[in-house]
This record gives C-alpha cells, structure tokens and sequence, in this order.
C-alpha cells in the first residue's frame, strides 16, 4: 500500500481532513471548479459525463412509471410564488429576482426558477379538463437557482442541475402511491446504479418541503459518518391544485379539485458518489456511472508498434460496449498513471 500511494501526492489525507480531501478530489480530477460568481461552479466534461450517465439511468426507471420529459421557463411571476403562502415563506430567503430588462424596470418582478411547482401547477391548470386527462406524469431536467449562504461544489451550490418530477391524480389514495412509487425508484437506483446503500423515510413537519402535505427523504451515509440527502419525494395534497385552480370534471359530472406530487434528485448525487467510495487515492466510481472504465496508458510510447498496439486494444474494448480511452499524450508515464489514479 505503501508504494501504491505513491501515485497520488496532491490530495489531503482522508482520514486527517475529510473537507478538505473532498475539495481536492473534485477540483484536481475536473470534475468541476468554481465558477466567477460566487457560490457558483462550473461542471467540467468529466464531472458531466457522470451526470450525463445518471440522467440516461435514471430516465430507463422513470419511464417504466409512465414519465416523460418536458421543459418549463426558468422565469416565474413573483404573483405565482405568493399564491402558495407556505411555499413563498419557505423559498423567500433563497431566491433570485429580476427586476431590470429590456432597458427597463418590470411592470412585476420576475423569480429564477428555485423550483418549478407554480408555474408547472399553472400550467396543468389549462391542460387538465376532464378525468380522463389524469395523470399527468411529467419530469424535467434543468437547473435551478437558491442563493446559498455556504456553498460547497455538488452539494450545495448557488445554481445546480437536477430533475423535478411532477404529477396529478385524481385522487388522494393514487397521489400518495405515487409519491412512494417514484421514493422507491430513487432507493433502487441509489442502490442498484450508484452502489450507495440508502436509508428511506418520512421528514419531520419542520423539514418538509415548503406547501407539502408530506415529504419523504432519502439518506445516505459518508464515510466521513455524516449522512447526505440524496433524494426526495413529496405529497403535496391539493395545495397546489387550489392555489392554481388544477381542476377537473370527475365521472360523477362534478368539479373536483387534483391531487398532486413532486419529487427531484439533483447533482448533490455526485457529490455523494465521492463522499460514499472515494478513498486516499482519489474517485472510486461504479462501473455503471464510471466515464471511462478502462484507460489504455502506452508505456514506451515512442518504441516502433506501441502506439499501434495500444490504439488496436482499445478499439477492441470500445466495441465490447466498454467506455475506454487511449492516453496518448506526452506527458511522463508517471504523470499518467497519478491522474487517472485520482480519477
């Protein structure tokens, strides 16, 4: 062990600075560094391939429950987030505003997307009429923006990617069944795909999300021994459906308002991929979300049939359906071998 940590001199000791060891890993393997505003960061190629892989999972999963994506605007009427009085008590102290456009104050101030429960309930106000239009099972990926205090890249950032799922049933028994359903999704991939075992259950009223009925997390432990939310999924009742007039003519001829659910992983799950199987060396990845999962390093590179060889091996992984790159550049085999090490 000893020589093999040889590899990798650039990272803090794991055990003696965990904070610091993950800062390490994530800025000197590219998976992302900071960007010029504060708070933000910039998701480097390697860093986005990983979530590239997560997004292609995790749409197989949703799917099967009957999803499918779309994309709603990032700018929300402030008069939308005011309809909900828990939801913009909740979002207030986060929440970014544009007031100045066009060469113009707004006629009314305009909020970046810190969710997207409004305006995505505003929407299914116009689109569902009748019974017969339910569910309505939609998911988007996008990013989101909540102006954090602390920020620390992938867990908790200014602006980040996730998905938002969100949906309506016609009853309540249907949307609380769904919001376990899409629970239990989130624990089978965290378990089957990210190798992380996790823990599942129902938030406290103090930590629910802000205008659900219920909110339900998903919990993983670091190796530091702290645990990182992953995941969550909400019953939202019909606050929502009232707030944005989501209703419905049911089989009885009556007016009923729907009952709706949302639920979001976002790239805090990258951040747990590192936390959860990293070690002194850097990254440990899964083979399922790994970008590259063999790397060919030619040693002697310049010696007649080297290059050839190790081009001609992978060919041969790539088309066995294995993510393998070549490493041909000129830095020193040593050089190579410390940064995918750490990678």
């Amino acid at each position: 062990m000893a020589n093999d940590n040889q590899f990798v001199k650039e990272i803090a000791d794991i055990k003696k600075d965990f904070p610091k060891w993950y800062t390490d890993v994530v800025i000197k393997t590219q998976l992302c560094d900071y960007g010029p505003v504060k708070g933000t960061m910039v998701i480097r190629p390697y860093g986005y391939a990983i979530w590239e892989i997560i997004q292609k999972e995790m749409d197989k999963r949703f799917a099967k429950k009957g999803v499918k994506n779309a994309y709603f605007p990032m700018l929300i009427p402030e008069s939308f987030l005011k309809k909900e009085a828990e939801h913009v008590e909740g979002f207030a102290p986060e929440v970014a505003v544009v007031t100045y456009a066009g060469g113009e104050e707004l006629a009314e101030k305009l909020i970046i997307r810190p969710t997207s429960e409004t305006i995505i309930g505003s929407m299914y106000s116009k689109w569902m009429q009748s019974y017969r239009d339910l569910p309505i099972l939609i998911n988007q990926w996008c990013n989101v923006v909540r102006w954090e205090k602390t920020t620390r890249p992938f867990l908790r950032t200014s602006e980040f990617l996730w998905q938002e799922g969100h949906t309506v049933h016609a009853t309540a028994e249907e949307a609380e069944d769904y919001t376990q359903q899409m629970l239990q999704v989130y624990k089978e991939f965290a378990e089957e795909v990210l190798a992380i075992p996790v823990i599942t259950g129902k938030k406290t009223e103090k930590e629910k999300f802000a205008g659900a009925v219920a909110t339900y997390g998903m919990e993983a432990m670091m190796l530091d021994g702290k645990s990182l939310q992953a995941g969550t999924s909400h019953y939202l009742g019909q606050n929502f459906a009232k707030s944005f007039d989501m209703k419905f003519l049911d089989k009885d001829s009556s007016l009923k308002y729907g009952y709706s659910t949302s639920w979001g992983t976002s790239t805090r799950m990258i951040g747990a991929l590192i936390m959860a199987h990293g070690d002194e060396r850097g990254l440990k990845l899964p083979p399922v979300v790994a970008p590259v999962q063999v790397i060919v390093i030619p040693v002697a590179m310049h010696k007649e049939g080297v290059l050839e060889k190790a081009k001609e091996l992978k060919n041969k992984l790539s088309e066995m359906g294995i993510r393998a790159e070549l490493d041909a550049s000129d830095n020193s085999p040593g050089r190579k071998f410390n940064e995918w090490e750490m990678k």
